[in-house]
């Protein structure tokens, strides 16, 4: 019962959002602050993390393909992308991104509403939701695929890297494989993943911000709970989206 009241809340607080995103005055200084500190500045911890990724799938791939049937390992490119940009890209970007800016919007919300400051907005005649919530919900609508796209380049040139000097498969070779076997809804299926992962960390983020209660004790539970049912949402929204993106294709 508690878990569907909180889904039901979720879901109501999405729509308020949604609803005061269309409606002037448009902050624009604010939306653009929210995605320097959401896209540029997660631009380091995502790119690090996914080149390594690229490169472990690459070695552990490439030295399994070579054992089972040897110089098959000349396919790593396309193994590699496939995996990548369907599920490792959009889903480890935005599981990195629930932790770093999920727990920050989360702990600067919920300090907000312990201190009363949201109520001194409301007393200003300013809405929270529209002042708070739809800034950093813009923000992580558009940063969360933009990073994807880079984390996707990325990891394929990490792949690359090590298709090069642990596997001695030429750049050129590694490309055309690439270019052979993966299509447009390869790359537009992870996207779009990505689109709802951004969805899902803004809406829980602040959700549990404003949700707050209990002086600094509550504050730390709120980052928590934010950065956990981001990630479980992340995880569990993905099954059901590739199942539907597979209905499609």
């Amino acid at each position: 019962m508690k878990a569907m009241e909180e889904i039901g809340g979720h879901v109501l607080f999405f729509g308020e959002t949604l609803k005061w995103t269309f409606r002037r005055p448009f902050d624009i200084k604010n939306i653009v602050l929210q995605m320097l500190e959401i896209g540029y500045r997660s631009l380091p911890v995502t790119s690090i993390t996914l080149f390594f990724t690229g490169m472990v799938m690459a070695l552990q791939v490439g030295r399994a393909m070579d054992k089972l049937l040897p110089g098959s390992s000349v396919f790593i490119g396309s193994a590699v992308s496939i995996s990548m940009l369907r599920e490792l890209c959009p889903v480890l970007t935005a599981l990195l991104l629930a932790g770093r800016v999920g727990s920050a919007i989360a702990a600067e919300i919920g300090t907000m509403k312990v201190t009363e400051q949201i109520d001194a907005l409301v007393t200003l005649s300013a809405n929270p939701i529209q002042y708070l919530s739809v800034p950093r919900f813009i923000a992580c609508f558009v940063m969360t695929p933009a990073l994807t796209v880079i984390t996707d380049i990325v990891g394929i040139l990490g792949g690359a890297f090590i298709a090069f000097f642990a596997l001695g498969i030429t750049i050129d070779k590694y490309v055309e494989n690439i270019l052979q076997y993966i299509g447009l809804m390869d790359f537009l299926t992870g996207i779009m993943k990505s689109v709802f992962f951004g969805i899902e960390i803004a809406i829980i983020s602040c959700y549990q911000g404003f949700g707050t209660r209990g002086g600094a004790e509550g504050v730390g539970k709120s980052t928590i709970q934010a950065v956990v049912k981001s990630s479980m949402a992340i995880l569990i929204s993905d099954y059901f989206l590739t199942y539907l993106f597979q209905l499609v294709e």
